[in-house]
């Protein structure tokens, strides 16, 4: 499994990916789930990946190559002349068809689910910047003010704090934070996701970035974010009072009457009663 996320901002872009594959409980290896495509002063796309290996990585091959008809009659479209990130997500999601037309039915025929997600984004020089998800059937959906951030893979554990932090006027450094905060609490509830984590962050209109690490186990920043959450967590959890059951004063009682129409719960004390 995998865990890869990504921020769309009124400021740029922040994108980060763990990097552990794993094809049971011994085999765990180290695949990189990310990559950055960049023309400095045209463009800067960043593809993360999840799903089966061998279709993301088909895919980001092909992509380097994948060619789609001009409907105006003019060059083909690729990733490196694509005039919207929007093109360059039909040309990603031509790769995908690509690789289903070449390896679907073999792979269907040996029990294997075809099975890959991709996020990708970026800023194509002359409009602004774009995220999109890209499915297994090539189709895509693009980030929102009301949605703006991606995740592929064991998503479920990060998804909290994002929902309670990220908005597009985040800035960029405390989205970095918060990404890896997601990250962290994923790599505590899910053995399937690993370091070293790839991050970039991207400014708006730079069409460029150096922004772009390598977090391994060592890293300090990423000690000090995994140590501090846990214990501000700990902190917050025990300020927060105890539930009263006896009857003792307190301003926040949680045994009280229902202002809807919910009661609590009946107890069954013999078999003759019933639920209804």
């Amino acid at each position: 499994m995998t865990y890869c996320v990504a921020v769309k901002l009124n400021a740029g872009l922040v994108f980060l990916s763990d990097s552990r594959t794993n094809a049971g409980l011994d085999q765990i290896s180290t695949f990189r789930k990310m990559i950055v495509y960049e023309k400095p002063g045209d463009r800067f796309m960043c593809l993360l990946s999840a799903g089966n290996l061998s279709i993301s990585q088909s895919v980001r091959e092909i992509l380097q190559v994948e060619k789609l008809q001009d409907p105006d009659g003019g060059e083909p479209l690729t990733i490196w002349n694509a005039r919207s990130m929007f093109d360059a997500a039909r040309v990603l999601g031509s790769a995908v068809r690509h690789v289903y037309t070449r390896d679907g039915e073999a792979l269907k025929r040996s029990g294997v689910e075809f099975n890959v997600s991709m996020i990708f984004g970026g800023q194509v020089k002359g409009e602004g910047m774009r995220l999109f998800q890209v499915y297994s059937a090539g189709n895509f959906i693009e980030a929102t003010a009301e949605t703006p951030f991606f995740q592929i893979g064991e998503s479920k554990y990060g998804k909290p704090v994002l929902d309670r932090v990220i908005t597009p006027d985040t800035p960029l450094d405390e989205a970095a934070k918060c990404v890896l905060v997601s990250m962290d609490s994923t790599l505590k509830s899910n053995l399937s996701v690993g370091l070293p984590l790839d991050l970039a962050v991207y400014e708006a209109d730079a069409l460029r970035s150096d922004r772009i690490t390598c977090i391994d186990e060592s890293n300090p920043y990423f000690q000090m974010v995994r140590s501090t959450w846990g214990q501000k967590l700990r902190e917050v959890f025990d300020s927060i009072e105890h539930p009263t059951w006896d009857g003792s004063h307190t301003n926040v009682p949680l045994m009280c009457e229902s202002q809807g129409r919910q009661k609590p719960l009946k107890k069954i004390r013999n078999e003759r009663e019933k639920l209804i």
